[in-house]
């Protein structure tokens, strides 16, 4: 009984990570591995595989005491069917993930949406723990969401849901990954604030970015960002300041709907310049929210980084065998 562990596996666009948890939820081995998406699914899924009997091994476990392996991805999925519906940056689409893992592990494979399980991982063990209700937001490339209401999953019949970078923000605004025009993506991203960056770069308006990172928008990170805000660059603060208050205003739109106790911001970004974000998301919340609403949800930094979508997903597959056993 006492070796009895979980998987929890984060698949994410450029990197996945596996790791082993005890019954309580010590890490007991982990493998990382580079995504490599391009190859194509067949050969992604023999990485995935390959990188769950790395963890295995590292934690000196045999397969046997394997109770279930839970696995975030990085697009909508359909829980019940264990199928990767979509993941843009990998350009995978209808992955029966759940089934081919079955298949090789004779184990129950719980799928989950990536933001989700780092957003259990939150409510769970890190910035969200011993709230009732935890609403999560880690703005990156993109900008994830999800929700936690008395442990539970926030999820649609059929599909994950809380995609909510692509909400309509500014009328025939830019254009981001899903070709959505004027998406809170394209307005709050870190791509997108980068992307500005890049140009004012160009422009000769930021000298702090030219002089470490030239106008190349992959070198454009978030802690150079950081850097940026703590050296007082005008015009990066100007962008990133504007981006991260429509975020706020954004944030102010879901407590409205499902009054949060708690929220986490995660990412990044968050991690990077965590007052400053919190900061400017408080500043865009209190120009939008109805007074009854201002005092309603507390506004917090991710704690456990790239653990939370691990650690979140071990935790929920646990959670979900666990009900189905009631």
């Amino acid at each position: 009984m006492g070796k009895r562990y979980w998987i929890g596996f984060d698949l994410g666009g450029t990197k996945m990570l596996a790791a082993v948890y005890d019954e309580q939820y010590e890490c007991l081995g982990r493998s990382r591995k580079k995504t490599k998406g391009f190859q194509g699914e067949k050969a992604g899924l023999d990485r995935v595989v390959k990188c769950i009997h790395d963890a295995i091994n590292d934690a000196d476990r045999s397969v046997d005491d394997l109770q279930a392996i839970g696995i975030g991805c990085p697009g909508p999925v359909d829980p019940g069917k264990g199928i990767l519906l979509q993941a843009p940056n990998l350009g995978w689409k209808n992955v029966p993930i759940s089934a081919e893992l079955s298949k090789e592990f004779d184990k129950p494979v719980v799928l989950t949406n990536d933001v989700d399980a780092g957003v259990f991982g939150e409510y769970r063990f890190g910035a969200g723990k011993g709230a009732k209700s935890l609403l999560g937001v880690f703005p990156g490339t993109g900008i994830g969401g999800g929700f936690v209401y008395n442990g539970e999953i926030f999820q649609g019949a059929n599909i994950s849901c809380m995609e909510i970078g692509h909400i309509p923000t500014i009328p025939n605004g830019p254009i981001a990954s899903a070709g959505l025009p004027g998406s809170l993506e394209s307005v709050s991203s870190r791509l997108s604030i980068a992307s500005l960056v890049a140009q004012a770069a160009y422009r000769g308006e930021a000298p702090l970015i030219v002089e470490q990172a030239g106008t190349d928008l992959s070198n454009i990170r978030s802690g150079l960002l950081a850097d940026a805000i703590k050296q007082e660059e005008p015009i990066v603060t100007e962008i990133i300041s504007r981006a991260i208050i429509q975020l706020g205003r954004s944030v102010a739109g879901f407590v409205h709907m499902l009054a949060p106790e708690r929220i986490v911001l995660g990412g990044g970004l968050a991690e990077a310049m965590p007052e400053f974000m919190l900061q400017k998301i408080h500043e865009g919340m209190q120009e939008w929210l109805l007074p009854e609403y201002r005092k309603v949800s507390d506004v917090v930094v991710a704690k456990l980084g790239d653990d939370a979508s691990v650690q979140g997903a071990a935790a929920w597959a646990r959670h979900v065998l666990e009900q189905k056993a009631k």
